[in-house]
This record gives C-alpha cells, structure tokens and sequence, in this order.
C-alpha cells in the first residue's frame, strides 16, 4: 500500500505543475490578448511619442548641443527613450489590468483556485513584461529610421530590457494592489515615475550636473537601469556596470517578495 503511494508521488506533482503551467499561460495569453487587441492605444503612441523626441530633441535640438559622452546627441538619447517607454508599458500593463480585475471581483475567483500566489502573479508580471518589450523593440525600430547605432553588447541590452520591464511590472502591480479608484492608477506614473525618468540621464550625462547635483543623482534606481542600458547600446555608461546590475536584481527581490506578501494578506483585495 505505501509502495503504491509512493509511485504516485511523481505522478501528483507532475499533474500540480501541469496545473500551474495551464494557470501561468492563460493568465499571460490573457494579458497579451488584451493589450494586442488595442494596440492603437497600447503601442502605437510610444512610436509616435518616440518619433516626435527625435524630431525636435534629435534632429532640432541636438545639433545644437553637440556629441554627447563622444557620440552625436540623437544617439546618445536613443537607450533612454527605449527604456522610458519599456518602463511605462510595462508598469501601465499590470496596475491597469489588475486593478480591472480588482473591480470586477474577478479576481476572488483566482484567489480561492488552488493555483499558488507566486503562479498568479508571474502571470501578471508576464504580460507588463510582454508588452514593455513589444513597445521597446517598437521604438528601436523607430530609433533606426532617425539613427545608425549599432548595439555594444547584445547580452547586456537584452537582459536590461528583461529585467527592467519585470521590476516595473512588479511596481505596477504593487500600485494595483493600493489602489481604490482609477484616479490611484495614475499617480504614481504621473508624479513619480515620469520625473524619475527624466532625471534618470535619458537627456543628459550626469557628468554634467554640478554637485550636489551629481551626487543625488545617484539615488535614482532609474539612472541604473538607462545607463547600464546605454552600455549595452553604445558602449558608454556613467556607471559602472556590476553596481547597475546589483540596484536592478535588489529592487526585483524586494519587490517581488512585497507582492507575494501582500496577495498572501490580501491587502486592498480581501477587503
């Protein structure tokens, strides 16, 4: 009888992670129908914003500040505004998404399936990521018409793009989880992460900011992520690499384990 018990132990786990390969991929298949079905509201406006950056901060302005960090300005801004829009689409993906089905109490439904916390929200997290990168290469292919860069290092501009568009994705959802109406969803990108980013270096070198300047700068988690993005690019960063690396993987681990946290609790969702 244990022996019988025992051959089964395999089989059960193996039909408990079918179970969660089936949750995690409806979840994503969901996230990604819903924001490929109004691409003209999802993608299409980060092409034209990007196109329009080029235009008058590239074309217009640029020639008039000069070569940046030894590179002509148009291509000195292109990681920066790749990884405004992979920051935004992927934060916007998931608070807009979860806090819908907050909402609709649909997710109560989800919450008493038997799928585990950590499925639920890699599946949430999945798709901001699946979108942040569909706007990133979007606007690469748009930073091609205006520009002739060539990537540095195609490991490095990958896994910046990945674990950038993941943090964000976590932010967002965090966001979701707060929020009591649709005017909350909207607050945190509005005052927060937008001044964040254009204080992050997409413009600029902080080599150029005076002190203290400089030196406050470098509490910016965003800073990090566009420069060592801009390693990956171009080739040339203000920040050395490993510490880049080391912010982005320590604000994923402590945002990761926040949200898992407050889905256990049931904060904003429960109530």
């Amino acid at each position: 009888m244990s022996q019988g018990i025992q051959d089964q132990g395999p089989l059960i786990d193996r039909n408990r992670w079918r179970r969660y390969l089936i949750t995690f991929t409806t979840l994503f298949s969901k996230e990604v129908t819903r924001f490929s079905r109004i691409w003209v509201q999802t993608i299409l406006p980060s092409a034209i914003t990007t196109t329009l950056y080029f235009v008058i901060f590239g074309r217009l302005i640029g020639d008039r500040i000069g070569p940046m960090e030894g590179l002509p300005y148009i291509d000195f801004i292109v990681p920066g505004l790749v990884l405004m829009a992979v920051i935004t689409n992927a934060y916007s993906n998931v608070v807009s998404s979860f806090y819908s089905s907050k909402f609709s109490r649909y997710i109560e439904e989800l919450l008493v399936s038997p799928a585990p916390n950590w499925i639920i929200l890699a599946g949430y997290v999945a798709g901001g990521v699946a979108r942040g990168l569909t706007v990133g290469i979007v606007v690469m292919i748009v930073a091609a018409l205006f520009t002739s860069f060539s990537i540095h290092d195609v490991g490095v501009t990958l896994l910046i793009l990945l674990l950038t568009a993941i943090l964000f994705a976590l932010g967002g959802f965090i966001n979701a989880v707060y929020a009591n109406s649709f005017d909350d969803i909207s607050i945190v990108p509005t005052f927060v992460l937008a001044p964040l980013t254009y204080l992050g270096g997409v413009f600029y070198s902080i080599d150029l900011l005076p002190q203290p300047w400089q030196t406050l700068s470098l509490a910016n988690p965003i800073l990090y992520m566009i420069n060592a993005f801009r390693y990956g690019l171009l080739g040339v960063s203000d920040i050395p690499l490993g510490l880049a690396f080391l912010i982005i993987i320590l604000f994923i681990a402590a945002l990761g384990y926040y949200s898992l946290n407050l889905l256990r609790r049931g904060i904003g969702i429960k109530q």
